[in-house]
């Protein structure tokens, strides 16, 4: 086959495989984010090997984040966000360090590593992160993105995404002199620092005018092209600077929040971002390697129960700390 299709043909494979398991699970009465995952498992290389352009496909998958993200920010807005900034900030950082220290101790006790505190605390930061798109996909499911316990989660997701680039400057600088990770640690927080600076500038003065410029052409594809560009632009320029994808396209969507324009956007945005976000969902079933689970079960149930039962534990606490009702706390620590 031509190479010019192969690309073509990998993504209707991977995209009708998406479908056919999200009916199965729908019909198991089970998330379809598990058929997405499955079909993508049974296609991918490890499964029946079908896809050949894997690296393309996952690239493309990229845009489904994205687009999870900054249909999230359009949506949640900054009248929002200050609403749950006290868990946010304090909460989901209290959770990122308690994970991490624990994680560490853990490793100690158990001898699992014999370099420490550096690969636990490896660990730790990888546990302490969640995947705010499986954990808003899963929301959205069942209709609860409004509710309380939703909004303190993906506040605390949003920290976790912010985190990130924080993590990706100090854990190369772990090995290294405490100078180092000081300058390792004020660089990001600098590199943060005048992102948001700049995002709040871009938001107030100049997204609203171009959105207003847009809808006066009183074209439905300028306007969705102009929101698409701007939303995958803003997540180009933070995974530039060291941050997350995900985090900039969030960021690009409460630029939007707050413009009279915002429902217009979700509305035609919606339709995209579903369909991009089967496929990265699918994508990262194609990651999966079902002989490698099955080789390391034992390691990998232990890690999966660490995370089920360590960040509940963490985390509810936390949130009734804050005083929360205790379902909300329960219902947050769980998700």
């Amino acid at each position: 086959m031509q190479e010019d299709f192969r690309l073509i043909v990998d993504l209707v494979l991977v995209l009708s495989a998406a479908a056919a398991g999200g009916l199965l699970a729908s019909l198991l009465r089970q998330p379809v984010l598990l058929g997405y995952l499955l079909g993508g498992m049974i296609v991918g290389p490890a499964g029946l090997g079908l896809i050949k352009e894997v690296i393309q496909v996952e690239t493309l998958a990229q845009f489904g984040v994205a687009f999870l993200l900054f249909a999230l920010g359009v949506e949640f807005s900054f009248a929002e966000l200050k609403k749950v900034r006290a868990i946010a900030l304090g909460g989901g950082g209290l959770q990122i360090a308690l994970t991490i220290a624990i994680t560490v101790l853990l490793c100690g006790v158990t001898g699992a590593w014999e370099t420490l505190p550096a690969k636990g605390m490896f660990l730790g930061a990888i546990l302490s992160l969640s995947s705010t798109a499986v954990v808003l996909k899963c929301l959205m499911e069942r209709n609860e993105t409004e509710t309380p316990h939703a909004q303190v989660m993906l506040g605390i997701l949003v920290v976790q995404d912010l985190a990130v680039g924080l993590m990706l400057a100090v854990l190369p600088a772990l090995d290294e002199p405490p100078e180092a990770l000081g300058l390792a640690v004020g660089a990001a927080l600098l590199k943060i620092g005048l992102f948001a600076a700049g995002a709040l500038a871009v938001g107030i003065w100049i997204v609203p005018q171009i959105l207003r410029f847009l809808a006066k052409t009183e074209s439905r594809e300028l306007f969705l092209l102009g929101v698409v560009a701007l939303c995958l632009g803003v997540a180009l320029l933070t995974e530039h600077l060291g941050l997350s994808i995900e985090m900039g396209a969030f960021v690009a969507g409460l630029m939007i929040s707050e413009v009279e324009y915002a429902d217009q956007t979700l509305t035609y945005v919606e339709p995209v971002r579903d369909i991009f976000a089967t496929l990265f969902f699918a994508a990262i079933g194609m990651l999966i390697d079902p002989v490698f689970l099955w080789k390391n079960l034992e390691l990998i149930l232990g890690l999966v129960a660490l995370v089920l039962l360590g960040k509940f534990l963490i985390l509810a606490p936390i949130v009734r700390a804050f005083r929360y009702p205790l379902k909300t706390a329960v219902i947050a620590g769980l998700g």
